[in-house]
């Protein structure tokens, strides 16, 4: 999957001043005053360039706070005003686009359950046309990558160039320390897709608990992302939503000072090593499929012999004897036990299949 659109580089339109981008504010704006001393307290914090804050909150079930509205756009700008920071809300209306606008709001974001439904996001695209502002896309709840692009797809569409998509992690049934299963390896995956597009990664969302946003966020930066979202809220314990994962404007501080930015490119030795390392990954993974390849065209000989002499294709004491053997062979190597099975499982069923399809051609 690829995709031709030519995003504007972060870096063309945005003074990042050595450091990645860090937007920061209440998860909602509860308050003028709310608002107003958050804001005043994270610009003292001279990495945060941009002031968050949910107006509209889509809830679960009703009865929740659903956010202060449109009266909370007149206390974001007047916070812009006062500390000069740039600001961004969530819309999930077309309706929420032009209020926003109105009130100067200066970049947008479409959150992850608006991304779901390309429906919702084309109507936001229609509103966005002429508008040249800049436009935040999150990741979709559920870990569907095609989704996420098509949604950034919709929004250039509309003639927006200035996009950059927020990692905010995945809904996952397994039990996990993160409240969004942060799958790396799915917005890498964007990156290349769509190469020159920024990410700024979500560590309030992902984490969903103060102590574990540092790991997060860190982790972020190592891995090249170009930013940070990070809720803060004057008064964490008091929060009308998502409190567990929102810090104080001090702990802010702490956490932004205590990251380490790692230099992107090095220098030219560093390069060459690095170069010559990724050469021999290079040779090694087309070694690894031509290996595979020859496995399958094993594979497809067991399965002709099995037709000619009546045998079924599945004999579980055989694969029950393969997953202990490899496991203790590839385990003593050094090699995670559950990235092992993983991958057993999906050679086995691979081969299942090929057996299966030479059996449906001889019938």
């Amino acid at each position: 999957m690829g995709s031709n659109i030519e995003i504007l580089p972060l870096e063309a339109w945005f003074n990042l001043n050595n450091f990645p981008l860090v937007i920061s504010g209440p998860c909602s704006a509860e308050s003028h005053e709310q608002l107003m001393s958050t804001a005043k307290e994270i610009a003292k914090i001279p990495q945060v360039r941009v002031l968050r804050a949910g107006i509209w909150k889509p809830r679960t079930r009703p009865g929740e706070f659903e956010g202060v509205g449109e009266e909370g756009l007149k206390w974001l700008f007047d916070a812009k005003r006062a500390t000069g920071l740039l600001t961004t809300v969530e819309v999930a209306e077309p309706a929420h686009v032009e209020m926003a606008l109105k009130h100067g709001v200066d970049i947008l974001w479409l959150g992850a359950r608006t991304v779901v439904n390309p429906f919702s996001v084309q109507a936001i695209a229609e509103t966005l046309k002429g508008t040249h502002v800049p436009v935040m896309v999150k990741n979709p709840v559920s870990p569907d990558l095609k989704l996420w692009v098509g949604a950034i797809e919709r929004v250039y569409g509309a003639g927006i160039t200035k996009i950059i998509a927020i990692h905010r992690g995945f809904h996952y049934f397994k039990k996990s320390p993160f409240r969004n299963a942060p799958m790396w390896e799915i917005p890498i995956e964007l990156k290349r897709t769509i190469p020159n597009i920024p990410i700024v990664v979500d560590p309030s969302h992902i984490c969903g608990r103060r102590s574990l946003l540092e790991e997060i966020s860190q982790k972020a930066l190592d891995l090249e992302m170009d930013g940070l979202m990070i809720e803060s809220h004057i008064n964490p314990a008091t929060a009308k939503t998502d409190a567990a994962q929102q810090v104080s404007p001090a702990q802010l501080k702490t956490l932004l000072d205590n990251l380490v930015v790692r230099e992107r490119q090095g220098n030219p030795e560093f390069q060459n090593k690095l170069e010559e390392l990724r050469t021999e990954i290079d040779k090694l993974d087309g070694e690894m499929l031509e290996i595979l390849a020859k496995r399958m065209d094993i594979i497809n000989e067991i399965g002709d012999y099995k037709i000619e002499n009546d045998i079924t294709i599945l004999q579980m004491k055989r694969w029950a004897g393969i997953i202990e053997d490899r496991l203790s062979i590839g385990t003593n190597l050094g090699l995670d036990k559950e990235f092992l099975l993983n991958l057993l499982k999906l050679i086995h069923t691979e081969s299942i299949k090929k057996q299966e399809k030479r059996f449906k051609q001889s019938v």
